[in-house]
């Protein structure tokens, strides 16, 4: 890649797992009963066709990852299990209530599409515990033709049993971090992983059945290199997951601290050797027989997450992609996030707050933002480029602001980042690892806000 670009676009910018981005929300439009109207309504206008999404938080982990940016709550008492699920349980049953208010479709029962189980580590919980909460959020609810269950796990501590009794309640996706296997690496970021551990549970989880296995790798991290980047692709090809995610390293340390790093800023790659990660890696990966999904994803030709591109029905939100879309996601836990299209809304982000919320028999958000009619169509467009490399307009989903947007573009077509038409922008192979530049330029809020602080990773 051309090292110019890098200097010239890498720049601070969002991830786009949801447009507004979270510090851009209109906390202060924001109300609990508005909130809870646009929930009624997504189920109304969704529930009986297409169904809803949940994402679960199991925010536990037993040693702090100091690469992860993740809201987490480090402990090794397993006490904290039974209560915390208590009350996801009891979140779970507030938002049930809440769909039979005002209901217009033919069943009142949630319809669960897509379910997943994120952190934090959920595998930190017992086999037994995780099988308590899932039959409890499945005894009021129906499933949906063909689900997507999925769950990330720690190689470390992800026993056989777990795939097993997450297997039997209908979960085919499974996902594990693996970063790196540099022994300095995993040092550094405080997570030692042996590649036996990672061999261990992809074996298991295909024994047992699951369809589609996934590994996390990430670059930028202190002290890699190409050739320990390398080294860590031909180890993951050697078990060949079906799907990839191909992470940058977010250096974020006034959101996450430093505590307990074992490296400073000298030790990262630079904004150059970190892109020739990516490309090399890219490289490697797509000779090997990965086709790059949307951004940061890679899948073999038979997964689902790649198939669903080539149909343009992928999609992305707080979960990250997935290969179905669903109008209403449900985040139950400290910290989730959840999306009724019209809103998003998040709890509340320690244990103790959220437990106390839910006790009190409020749904526990603290923060959110009501979508306004330009919000929707600026949220398409860059959903659009985020999932499919273009968007278009037309009366319908335009606003005057996307010519301002065009004349931004005009400068990364002139570098080959992007083709331009009357009504429609295409980003190039060449502009791939420039997509989160190209939605920032549709990205209202921000442009109208620009933060006076840095609050985003950057984007190369």
């Amino acid at each position: 890649m051309n090292n110019s670009l890098i200097d010239k676009y890498n720049i601070p910018g969002p991830r786009y797992t949801s447009y507004p981005t979270v510090p851009y929300w209109d906390n202060a439009g924001f109300t609990l009963e508005k909130w809870e109207n646009s929930l009624i309504r997504a189920f109304n206008e969704s529930n009986d066709a297409e169904g809803i999404s949940i994402y679960i938080h199991l925010p536990f982990c037993e040693a702090l990852c100091t690469f992860c940016a993740c809201h987490k709550r480090i402990t090794k008492q397993h006490s904290v299990e039974t209560p915390y699920l208590e009350t996801v349980l009891k979140e779970w049953d507030l938002y049930v209530e809440l769909f039979k208010k005002g209901n217009e479709t033919e069943s009142t029962k949630p319809k669960i599409k897509e379910l997943h189980l994120g952190g934090g580590t959920p595998t930190f919980f017992s086999p037994e515990n995780l099988r308590i909460l899932l039959e409890g959020i499945f005894a009021k609810a129906d499933i949906a033709e063909n689900p997507e269950f999925s769950f990330e796990g720690h190689p470390n501590n992800t026993t056989k049993e777990h795939l097993q009794t997450l297997y039997d309640l209908g979960f085919r996706r499974c996902s594990f971090g693996v970063q790196d296997y540099d022994l300095k690496v995993q040092k550094a970021i405080n997570r030692i992983q042996p590649f036996e551990n990672v061999e261990n549970v992809t074996r298991w989880a295909r024994e047992i059945g699951y369809t589609s296995i996934s590994h996390d790798l990430v670059f930028g991290l202190p002290h890699q290199d190409w050739e320990k980047m390398e080294s860590t692709i031909r180890k993951t090809m050697e078990l060949k997951p079906d799907r990839l995610a191909f992470y940058s390293y977010a250096h974020v340390p006034w959101i996450k601290g430093v505590g307990q790093r074992g490296f400073d800023e000298n030790d990262l790659p630079s904004g150059e050797e970190k892109r020739k990660l990516y490309e090399n890696g890219k490289q490697l990966l797509e000779e090997l027989g990965y086709r790059e999904v949307g951004m940061d994803h890679f899948a073999l030709e038979h997964d689902d997450l790649y198939q669903s591109m080539l149909n343009g029905k992928i999609h992305r939100n707080f979960m990250g992609y997935s290969s179905s879309k669903t109008l209403l996601m449900v985040g139950l836990g400290m910290s989730a996030i959840s999306d009724s299209w019209y809103a998003f809304a998040q709890n509340e982000k320690t244990v103790e707050e959220y437990q106390k919320r839910v006790a009190e028999g409020i749904i526990p958000v603290f923060r959110g933002h009501m979508l306004d009619a330009e919000d929707l169509i600026i949220r398409k467009h860059i959903l659009n480029l985020m999932c499919r490399l273009e968007t278009s307009w037309d009366t319908q989903n335009f606003v005057p602001e996307i010519e301002d947007s065009i004349e931004k573009l005009k400068e990364m077509e002139e570098d080959g980042l992007v083709e331009i038409s009357e009504n429609q922008i295409k980003i190039t192979e060449k502009g791939r690892a420039f997509t989160r530049n190209v939605a920032m330029t549709f990205d209202l809020r921000m442009l109208r806000n620009k933060p006076e602080t840095r609050i985003f990773s950057m984007t190369v």
